[in-house]
């Protein structure tokens, strides 16, 4: 599959990656237009709205989110590949997550524009939040 083929969206939320003990419960404050929870031996891992995670929990925050927009079949390779190798080459990191349907990446609120202009001249169709609205 080719940039060209892909549309990004911008989810308009700023989430955090916040870390729990591995026999945590699940805390009802992950919220937000994507939560994601993985548990592991050696720890609780949440991807929520950062404004929803109580002080005092570990965290890494400022993040927003790009979603690879549609349904992508599980026989597709290489769609985080080019992603993050667009973004890669100028300096930003990412957190990529995967669902069922489609993929995710986070990337820092300040890298955000960079990340977007980055990925258009790669060929990636776009779809900004609108902050204004």
């Amino acid at each position: 599959m080719q940039p060209t083929d892909l549309t990004l969206s911008v989810l308009p939320d700023v989430f955090a990656v916040c870390q729990l003990p591995p026999t945590a419960p699940l805390p009802d404050w992950a919220t937000g237009s994507l939560v994601v929870v993985a548990r592991t031996p050696e720890e609780l891992s949440i991807v929520c709205q950062e404004s929803a995670v109580p002080l005092g929990i570990p965290r890494e925050g400022g993040l927003r989110a790009l979603r690879v927009e549609g349904t992508l079949d599980f026989s597709l390779t290489g769609i985080l590949a080019g992603i993050s190798t667009a973004l890669a080459a100028v300096g930003i990191t990412i957190f990529a997550l995967s669902t069922y349907n489609t993929d995710y990446l986070l990337v820092r609120q300040a890298s955000l524009a960079r990340a977007l202009r980055a990925l258009s001249l790669e060929g990636y169709h776009l779809v900004p939040f609108d902050e204004s609205a």
